[in-house]
């Protein structure tokens, strides 16, 4: 770190980094100093825009070779995301990078070597698990109010048609990979949060599409739905339905051997004072928006700069956390395209 404040270059300046941006310079333990895009930009632009001086890179290898960036955050595209993970991390950079990772498995295991040999520290953006839902979620869980949980779905519905700003690009199956790996994998990645490490057995999944003609432009199935086996025999379920005309919704229902949880609600037989005949309230907010300035950044990325300060792998989210949900997706993906149920090794 070369001052009190990590210094963050960031590549790509649109939707998704004008909430990176904010959210990193809100820590109060990083600051943007650096941007590449393949828009032209300048220094001046950027420092009238953000108050502080802010340097304008058209090349990427320039900006990673600049020795005061301590971290860089991958905004771009998602097929751009394993080539600049990899130049990054060679670099000597540590990563923030948006999901998906990657759109292919092998890149996946590229970024993974590259992980491994060079140490460096990553948080992934699957921000769901710091949401103030899921960290209640989480609580409930460690203290063991439900019991032992035998059962979990999560369900991501988001209709993503042409009145949404990333529909431009990610209703090709090139540019987005699938209706998981483009945004039910949140759906996905909450369902192995919940799980608390089981490893994944076995994944069948099934396929299919909206007839509507707001979602015709897809070159790949809109709605999937999963069911996961996991080695200890629990069972879990996500649907990533991107072709739904209704409010987005992030349905969450953990059944356990002492209660259950359901979205920001729940029910414990451990406290004898509850109704039996209602839901209790959790005292969070939900997770109720795919617009990524409603996500919480902010506190994901207060975790990785502490976590970085103190040379450890942050905790939910680092590479190796994500890595996880990608195979689990890629396998998924496999079913649902080949009809058959897939085993995880």
């Amino acid at each position: 770190m070369s001052s009190s404040l990590y210094n963050v270059g960031v590549i790509g300046h649109g939707w998704v980094a004008s909430a990176h941006i904010p959210a990193i310079n809100a820590t109060g333990k990083a600051r943007v100093t650096a941007v590449y895009s393949a828009r032209p930009l300048t220094d001046a632009e950027l420092t009238a825009r953000y108050g502080y001086p802010v340097k304008a890179y058209s090349d990427l290898g320039a900006m990673l070779a600049n020795k005061d960036l301590d971290v860089i955050d991958i905004c771009s595209f998602p097929k751009e995301h394993p080539k600049q993970f990899i130049a990054a991390a060679k670099a000597g950079k540590h990563i923030i990078v948006e999901k998906p990772l990657a759109l292919a498995p092998k890149d996946l295991v590229a970024m993974s070597e590259v992980v491994r040999t060079t140490k460096i520290k990553t948080c992934v953006c699957f921000e769901v698990r710091y949401s103030s839902q899921f960290r209640s979620i989480k609580g409930v869980l460690d203290a063991g109010l439900i019991g032992d949980v035998h059962f979990a779905e999560v369900d991501y519905f988001h209709g993503v048609g042409p009145w949404y700003g990333q529909f431009r690009w990610s209703h090709k199956k090139a540019e987005a990979g699938s209706s998981l790996l483009s945004a039910g994998c949140h759906a996905m990645d909450a369902l192995l949060m919940i799980m608390a490490g089981a490893e994944p057995a076995e994944v069948t999944s099934y396929s299919t599409s909206s007839k509507s003609e707001y979602f015709a432009p897809y070159d790949f199935p809109t709605t999937q739905i999963s069911i996961v086996k996991f080695k200890d025999g629990r069972i879990g379920k996500t649907t990533s339905c991107l072709d739904c005309i209704q409010p987005y919704y992030f349905h969450t229902h953990v059944v356990g051997s002492h209660g259950s949880l359901l979205d920001d609600k729940f029910h414990s037989t451990k406290l004898g004072a509850l109704n039996k005949a209602k839901w209790s309230q959790l005292s969070c907010g939900s997770v109720d928006s795919g617009d990524v300035k409603d996500h919480p950044y902010e506190s994901q990325f207060h975790a990785f700069f502490d976590a970085l300060a103190e040379g450890r792998d942050m905790p939910l989210t680092s590479f190796q956390d994500a890595e996880r949900t990608h195979r689990l997706i890629y396998a998924a993906d496999k079913s649902a395209a080949t009809g058959k149920p897939v085993k995880l090794g």
